[in-house]
C-alpha cells in the first residue's frame, strides 16, 4: 500500500508544465477571452472606486504612479508576445490596503496605501508595477489555470489507479503531493519569473535596478520574518532579495539613467 501510495503521489507529480497554455485554451481561458473578462472587471472596479469616492485621479501618489505607469508603458509592449495588443489601463484606489496587480490584458490596479505606507521611491514603484506587468505579458494568469486543470487530472489518475483502498491519509498525501509537487512550487517559479522581468523592465525604463532591493527589504520588515517559502505562492522574501542580488548584473548592463 505504501508504494501504491508514493507511485501515485509521484503520478501526480511529475506532470510537465509544458502544455499549460494548451489546457487553459481547451478550457475557453485564451489570451482573448481572459483580456476581455479583465476588461469588464476593471472597468466594475473603477465605476464602483467613482461612486464610493476612492478612484484617486489627482493626489500626489496618483501622479507618481501614473507618471511610473507612462514610462514603462513602451518598454512593457515591447516585452508582449501574447499575439494581443494590450490596451493598458491604470487605476489607483484610495486605501491602506497594500497591494497592487495587473489584470490580463494590460488592466492595471495600485492601492495608495503600498507607495504611502512602505514610503516608496519612484523606482521602487516602478519595481512593483514592472513586476505586476510581467506578470500580464506573460498570462501567468493562463498558465495557472492551465497548470491547476493539469493537477487536478494528475491527482484523479493517481487516486483512479490505487483505488478506494487508498484511504483517508493516502488521499490526503495524494492531494499534498499534487499541491506541492506542481501547484505551488509552479506559483513561486512564476513570481520569480516576475520578479525578473519586472527588474529587466524598470532598468531599461531607466530606474535603478538597486531599488528592486531596496522594495523587498521595506516589503520584509513589513511581513516581519518572511516564513517559510515551502508551502507558499510567493518567495520568502529573503530568497526574492538573493535572486534580485544575482541578476543585478545583467539589469545594470541594460540599465540607463534618465
Amino acid at each position: 500500500m505504501k508504494n501504491k501510495i508514493l507511485l501515485a503521489v509521484s503520478a501526480a507529480t511529475i506532470v510537465t508544465l509544458s502544455g499549460c497554455t494548451t489546457i487553459a485554451d481547451m478550457a475557453g481561458a485564451d489570451s482573448q477571452t481572459l483580456n476581455m473578462a479583465a476588461t469588464q472587471g476593471f472597468n466594475k472596479t473603477v465605476e464602483e472606486a467613482r461612486g464610493n469616492r476612492t478612484l484617486d485621479t489627482s493626489s500626489s501618489t496618483y501622479r507618481r504612479i501614473n507618471a511610473v505607469f507612462v514610462r514603462l508603458i513602451p518598454y512593457a509592449d515591447q516585452m508582449n508576445q501574447t499575439g494581443e495588443k494590450f490596451d493598458w489601463k491604470l487605476a489607483v484606489l484610495k486605501s491602506g490596503t497594500v497591494n497592487a496587480y495587473v489584470a490580463p490584458g494590460g488592466k492595471v490596479v495600485f492601492y495608495t496605501g503600498i507607495v504611502d505606507k512602505l514610503k516608496l521611491t519612484d523606482a521602487e514603484i516602478a519595481a512593483i508595477m514592472g513586476h505586476e506587468m510581467t506578470h500580464a505579458l506573460e498570462e501567468h494568469s493562463k498558465n495557472k489555470i492551465g497548470a491547476d486543470a493539469l493537477t487536478g487530472l494528475a491527482i484523479g489518475i493517481g487516486k483512479s489507479y490505487v483505488g478506494e483502498g487508498l484511504g483517508e491519509m493516502g488521499s490526503a498525501a495524494l492531494d499534498l503531493g499534487g499541491q506541492v509537487g506542481v501547484g505551488l512550487p509552479y506559483s513561486r517559479n512564476l513570481e520569480s519569473k516576475a520578479d525578473h522581468g519586472g527588474l529587466m523592465m524598470m532598468s531599461r525604463a531607466g530606474y535603478d535596478p538597486k531599488a528592486a532591493i531596496s522594495l523587498w527589504e521595506k516589503m520584509a520588515k513589513q511581513d516581519g520574518a518572511g516564513g517559510s517559502s515551502f508551502l507558499s505562492t510567493h518567495p520568502s522574501n529573503s530568497k526574492r532579495i538573493d535572486d534580485m542580488r544575482k541578476n543585478l548584473p545583467a539589469a545594470q548592463a541594460v540599465y540607463k539613467p534618465r
